[in-house]
């Protein structure tokens, strides 16, 4: 990444995203039937804007345990000032087939949520010891009818076994709610920095249009939101980091 006559970007600020799909940048294209790549995800959208070099390390189904067990030979390799961490989506979720299949059954997240919330404490911990600020997100709010409705396959008889076990659609929405909330708490606790990705969305009274028709991922304009929250955020810490002065909202 540095040349040896590259003198001029040395020392150069250097960060890390750790995190799952969202910040790989995932979206589900309708018209192809299919998950794809966005050229223009968040991280892609905000690293131009940056002084320094943007290392994404996210993962299509990344949990936070599959995550921090990547982190520690990703910190020694490239020795990051930053490490932006985006979990919380994949950890709270369920294996929604096994749930349709048997719905009197007991069925556990695939984080257990208090395992979550020690496990995002010591990724804090580790990344201070090593002079790393962590810096975390919080999740988007999901569509949770659309969720439904994905999960059960528009299958009637997934669906009302699922429903079964949920008891409401809405309780998806409260579940994602209380692995956010642990975000928020981690951080107010460690006193750690953290973007409020999920308020910026719903300071749109019809969020759910930026978000795919699976329920879960934010689409385009989704990530738009995302990548001007961040630099923001950016803007108001360190606004050293940031190469010019630039217009940050999004235009809905």
């Amino acid at each position: 990444m540095n040349k040896e006559n590259d003198n001029l970007s040395i020392p150069s600020t250097k960060y890390m995203i750790t995190g799952d799909s969202i910040s790989k940048g995932v979206i589900y294209d309708e018209s192809r039937s299919k998950y794809v790549l966005l050229e223009d995800n968040y991280v892609s959208l905000m690293q131009g804007k940056l002084k320094g070099v943007v290392r994404n390390t996210a993962r299509f189904g990344n949990t936070l345990i599959k995550g921090l067990g990547n982190l520690t030979k990703d910190i020694q390799k490239d020795k990051p000032d930053f490490v932006l961490i985006e979990y919380g989506g994949n950890d709270c979720d369920f294996n929604w087939n096994e749930i349709a299949q048997n719905p009197d059954a007991e069925h556990s997240p695939k984080t257990d949520f208090n395992v979550f919330e020690s496990m995002l404490r010591e990724s804090i911990y580790y990344l201070k010891s090593q002079q790393i600020t962590p810096i975390l997100m919080n999740l988007p709010p999901l569509n949770a009818d659309n969720y439904f409705k994905w999960v059960s396959q528009n299958n009637p008889v997934a669906a009302s076994n699922i429903l079964k076990w949920l008891g409401s659609v809405t309780k998806i929405y409260w579940w994602q709610e209380r692995y956010n909330s642990t975000i928020v708490k981690v951080a107010e606790s460690t006193k750690t920095r953290i973007i409020d990705v999920r308020g910026a969305f719903l300071e749109y009274p019809d969020f759910t249009k930026f978000i795919c028709i699976d329920g879960i991922h934010p689409n385009k304009e989704g990530h738009r939101i995302i990548s001007d929250k961040v630099l923001e955020f950016i803007r108001n810490n360190d606004f050293h980091l940031l190469r010019d002065d630039i217009e940050i909202g999004y235009q809905g």
